[in-house]
């Protein structure tokens, strides 16, 4: 086999796929064998083999590997798999368990099998479609026999026979010429959109979706007000915080504050089972408790921020929430109760519903975390709770600025000087919980790589202070040496200056002519950037573009060259005030971007050695 006619041009594919998940113990575990055939030399990098999990709910085992060469003979991985970070596009991280194959080449077959065992029973997902044209797959699942269960599928390939329940209660699928998945950038979450089939467990199946949601909202809201009953020593604890002078807002605001600095479980390195007997951290069964412990969950950290604002006197709710992390929407007439999992707080303030989650580490005063934003939650009251959409932030409240004071260096053609990058809002957010657990050496290259991509040419660039990565502020501020080698161009008697600096992100963003999927962009956001570029002496600008535009509503850029007294003043700003746009708007939104591009490579003509000039 040399090539797939029903995948032309493929470097490998997958000639068969098994998964078999059993859920029948109070655990539960998934048999997972893959066999791969290698058609190019770009399909050897399938040597390198990454099994994603969740390192404190799942346990890779009984891991297995080898390469077949074209002749037959065998390669047995005979080394030990290593737990790794992944880093993929858009600061998401991920573990893996990771191996490389030995020997393998154009030609060659490789497989491998694994166990999967899962720390708890949750609900099973078969997923179907992978980066690899898939030949042939066979699921099979043992469902728990202590819970009801029902499925529901996505996408099935053409052909596919819906899954189904045998007699021996195993609920099976077969399918065959599963085509490969084709990833974007800036798409909906993948889960969203490939091929899938999901289980869910419960006691039993409402068919009455108000009663459902009734019951589990009471449900619900008793365990809350059960952990929340302990009102005195919550306003005692108030008492310690705030001032029954100060205005509404300051309370609030102190209360998160305080409640942020607890210790958070939920954001440090796991540890392994002696280092847990030996710190022998505690629970919290209630408010009171926790308060006195002085650390918890984020979970339970968020109905602390609760009992406290009720204690001050604030109208708030609890409110459980679906995410946009896996799936853009949620459904209630679905009644899957356990995609609600992020709970969040609602404080009515001035008529204003506004919502907190102080439960997550470095999330700002008043605003959520992005997956949190925009999604549906089940605010709990003793009569079953009313449903409720979180708020959106717009563009200006996550924002990074830019500000550079830089100096044309004529014998290297290069600029060089200072830059301040200020992350604001969600920006900021993200980069300390990505580098919360990295040392100062990461967190410093984390920082210099990030500006690296802004300059669409090599550069050097080095941080200079020293970022307050430990704070919940709205501001996370950076700042460095840059210099940015033959930046200026040579053109007979003048030089030409791209007033681009930082526009390297847009540089190839959205190239593509076709467009499969939606466009997902996480949350609004903008990047404003102001630069002065100071000439050498008797330098002047001889020519200076218009100013750039481009309006697309949602999506709007401008950039601006001016000159004045030896300094060349340029100014940019990139505002994305949207989430999603539907795929028929991708022309639209490719044409935008390359209007941004074009504006970006317009280039200021300069005059060296001039005594007078004409802007």
């Amino acid at each position: 086999m040399t090539s797939e006619p029903k995948a032309p041009g493929a470097p490998a594919v997958i000639l068969f796929r098994e998964v078999d998940r059993d859920d029948t113990d109070y655990g539960s575990k998934e048999d997972n064998y893959v066999r791969i055939k290698i058609l190019t030399e770009e399909g050897r990098k399938y040597a390198d083999i990454e099994i994603p999990y969740l390192k404190d709910a799942e346990n890779i085992v009984n891991l297995k590997a080898r390469s077949i060469r074209p002749d037959g003979t065998i390669a047995n991985f005979e080394g030990k798999p290593f737990d790794k970070t992944i880093v993929k596009a858009r600061g998401l991280k991920y573990q893996a368990k990771t191996l490389t194959l030995p020997d393998v080449q154009v030609g060659s077959v490789i497989e491998y099998l694994y166990t999967d065992k899962f720390a708890w029973l949750r609900d099973s997902q078969w997923i179907l479609s992978h980066e690899l044209f898939t030949k042939s797959a066979k699921f099979s699942l043992n469902p728990s026999p202590r819970w009801a269960c029902r499925w529901s599928w996505n996408f099935l390939p053409p052909g596919t026979v819906a899954p189904k329940e045998a007699k021996d209660k195993f609920i099976r699928l077969e399918s065959a010429n599963i085509p490969a998945f084709q990833v974007e950038d800036y798409m909906p979450p993948e889960t969203e959109l490939k091929s899938r089939v999901d289980f869910i467990y419960a006691y039993e199946f409402s068919t009455d979706q108000v009663k459902y949601w009734k019951d589990v909202g009471k449900a619900w809201n008793e365990q809350l007000e059960t952990f929340l009953n302990k009102r005195k020593a919550m306003e005692q604890a108030v008492a310690q915080i705030v001032s029954p002078s100060e205005a509404s807002e300051v309370k609030l605001q102190k209360i998160y504050t305080r409640v942020q600095q607890f210790r958070n479980t939920s954001y440090e390195v796991e540890k392994t089972e002696k280092q847990q007997k030996r710190e022998k951290l505690k629970d919290a069964n209630n408010v009171e408790e926790l308060w006195k412990l002085g650390y918890g969950n984020g979970g339970d950290l968020t109905w602390l921020f609760l009992g406290l604002v009720r204690a001050a006197g604030f109208d708030a709710y609890g409110v459980w929430t679906a995410n946009r992390r896996n799936y853009l929407t949620f459904h209630p007439e679905s009644m899957e109760g356990q995609k609600l999992y992020e709970n969040i707080v609602l404080v009515k303030l001035n008529g204003k519903d506004l919502y907190f989650d102080p439960g997550t580490a470095f999330a700002p005063y008043g605003l959520l975390p992005w997956i949190e934003t925009g999604v549906k939650g089940l605010k709990l009251d003793k009569d079953g709770g009313s449903w409720v959409t979180t708020t959106m932030p717009d563009s200006s409240a996550s924002h990074i600025e830019r500000t550079a004071n830089l100096k044309l260096i004529p014998e290297t053609d290069s600029l060089e000087g200072k830059l301040t990058v200020t992350y604001t809002g969600l920006e900021a957010q993200r980069r300390r919980v990505e580098e919360r657990n990295d040392d100062e050496a990461d967190r410093k290259k984390f920082l210099e790589d990030d500006v690296k991509d802004y300059i669409p040419t090599s550069s050097e660039i080095t941080l200079t202070n020293k970022p307050d990565w430990a704070s919940s502020s709205n501001t996370l501020v950076a700042e460095f040496d840059v210099k940015i080698p033959g930046w200026v161009t040579d053109a007979g008697r003048r030089a030409l200056l791209p007033i681009g600096v930082f526009s390297g992100t847009e540089k190839h963003l959205f190239d593509h002519a076709e467009r499969r999927y939606a466009i997902y962009f996480q949350y609004p956001s903008q990047k404003i950037d102001d630069v002065t570029i100071e000439l050498p002496e008797r330098w002047t600008v001889s020519t200076a573009p218009q100013e750039q535009t481009a309006d697309g509503h949602v999506i709007t850029y401008t950039a601006k060259a001016t000159f004045d007294k030896n300094k060349l003043h340029l100014t940019r700003k990139l505002d994305v005030n949207v989430v999603l746009l539907d795929q028929r708007a991708y022309p639209a939104l490719r044409t935008l971007f390359m209007a941004v591009r074009t504006g970006d490579e317009e280039q200021v003509v300069l005059q060296p050695g001039a005594t007078t000039a004409s802007n």
